[in-house]
């Protein structure tokens, strides 16, 4: 009886080792793969489109999305799509609102947002002369309070962060701008805002989908782009295209914001929304770095294309014509009027801060 008992002892006490080690697995698993056993049986998917192009959209977004899921730790995962992969770019405030995109990056006039202040995003003439204005009018300038009004009143979408891309310069093919009259004709991809204020010296604003843009310079449709600097220009290939470059930036930097569909925003946890606000900071700070040291690098080191300027003179009459620009674009509403107050406020202060401000 006792070597039996023995025998069965034994056998407890092996079967306990055992059963102990598996929990110990079981417990080690729930401290680290915890999010991911959560995520296999309700992840939370995201679409989100951004108004660049894939070369583009390497830099200005992706990395950030990857930045994101991989923080979200199995949680949520974000699918990144490129210029007109999922809508055509006119469409994505409207694929936003109605819940095909779960979120977008893109500036306001591109996407048509359906807001009285969508002129400004973008380029607007001379709104800004470097990238850190931006930010400096979101967050002391009141700009950040003006969208989120703004934004409020649409049905079904959350307005989440702007800040700054990089200046707008005109890029032509064949014809070297070196004088006002010179724009005259030209067929030009770019940004809205900026396209019509252009236009006013003869430059034809010409709308194509982004992945077409190299297409159709090659083949004579267009004969340059207003839609990036320098740095772009170079990242997408433009710049192997283009053979001339005007210094002369008509704003210094594009206004760009990230929005999201609000019911897809208020699933999230307060965690996760923090997280993508805090992944966005990271983009807008990468963005920072990026464009101001390629700005400068490829002017000076560049040798794709051929830089060119225009008169002072006629600089200064572009400059002059943007405050009839302005005041026209503040009629558009109270709202607008407060944008452009902001503006010169802004341009004011700057100026009397002297260097290195202005």
């Amino acid at each position: 009886m006792k070597k039996e008992k023995k025998i069965i002892t034994s056998k407890r006490r092996s079967f306990i080792k055992k059963a102990g080690l598996l929990t110990f697995g079981v417990a080690g698993a729930s401290v680290v793969k915890a999010p991911y056993a959560y995520s296999a049986s309700n992840p939370i998917k995201w679409r989100l489109q951004t108004y660049s192009g894939a070369p583009l959209g390497a830099h200005v977004i992706k990395p950030q999305i990857e930045a994101f899921n991989k923080a979200a730790y199995g949680e949520m995962e974000i699918e990144l799509y490129y210029a007109d992969q999922l809508v055509p770019t006119d469409e994505l405030f409207r694929a936003m609102q109605a819940g095909t995109l779960d979120a977008v990056q893109s500036d306001d006039a591109t996407m048509g947002s359906p807001v009285d202040i969508s002129v400004f995003g973008g380029y607007f003439p001379f709104a800004t002369r470097y990238s850190l204005d931006v930010p400096a009018l979101f967050k002391y300038y009141g700009l950040n309070e003006i969208w989120d009004e703004a934004y409020s009143e649409v049905k079904g979408v959350k307005w989440l962060s702007t800040s700054a891309w990089d200046p707008c310069h005109l890029f032509t093919v064949k014809k070297k701008v070196t004088s006002l009259a010179d724009m005259k004709g030209l067929r030009v991809f770019g940004v809205p805002t900026a396209g019509k204020f252009l236009a006013q010296y003869g430059l034809i604003p010409v709308t194509v989908p982004w992945d077409d843009v190299e297409v159709a310079m090659q083949t004579g449709e267009l004969d340059g782009v207003a839609w990036c600097g320098f740095t772009e220009a170079y990242e997408v290939g433009w710049a192997d295209i283009c053979k001339y470059a005007l210094t002369n930036s008509v704003t210094g930097a594009w206004f760009g914001s990230y929005f999201a569909n609000q019911k897809a925003w208020d699933k999230l946890s307060p965690k996760l929304q923090a997280l993508y606000r805090m992944s966005i900071n990271d983009s807008h700070y990468y963005r920072q770095v990026w464009y101001w040291g390629g700005e400068a690098d490829l002017r000076v080191n560049g040798k794709k294309m051929e830089l060119t300027s225009l008169p002072d003179n006629e600089w200064a009459k572009v400059v002059n014509d943007s405050k009839a620009f302005w005041d026209e674009t503040s009629n558009i509403s109270p709202r607008a009027k407060k944008v452009v107050d902001a503006f010169k406020l802004y341009a004011s202060t700057m100026e009397k801060a002297g260097y290195p401000y202005r």
